[in-house]
């Protein structure tokens, strides 16, 4: 009956790691005019026609790098929360009142929401010193 419960378990977190998998990597298009790229005849003309009519890329600012990847690190670390109050909850349904289930299954449940609470809190503080930062 547990190999069956948890390959369930393992099923159900697949899909969204799937889900998420994809929409992470999906491809980034380029809006690039060709006008502007016709005359690039050195290798640095190339990089700045490809990366947006020779405009660099900003490292902080609501559009920087490094803004994008500390908010797509902190959605991962909300969802993999989300995802292990989850299985805190399946633990505790299915833990029979058995204490040593029951008290995992608990601690399961309070780590997720820490790690929820601080996920938001980081979040918020790293985009108001970002914002901070760019002004």
């Amino acid at each position: 009956m547990n190999k069956t419960i948890k390959t369930a378990i393992a099923g159900l977190l697949a899909v969204p790691a799937l889900a998420l998998g994809l929409t992470l990597f999906s491809p980034v298009t380029a809006n690039v005019s060709a006008a502007s790229c016709a005359d690039a005849n050195s290798a640095a003309a190339g990089v700045d026609c490809a990366s947006g009519n020779g405009s660099q890329a900003q490292l902080f600012g609501s559009g920087g790098i490094f803004t994008t990847i500390i908010n797509t690190l902190l959605y991962v670390i909300g969802a993999l929360s989300v995802v292990m109050l989850i299985v805190g909850g399946i633990r505790y349904t299915v833990s029979n009142g058995t204490a040593a289930q029951v008290t995992a299954a608990k601690n399961t449940i309070m780590y997720a929401l820490v790690g929820l609470v601080i996920a938001f809190l980081a979040y918020a503080i790293v985009n108001w010193v970002l914002s901070s930062l760019t002004k």
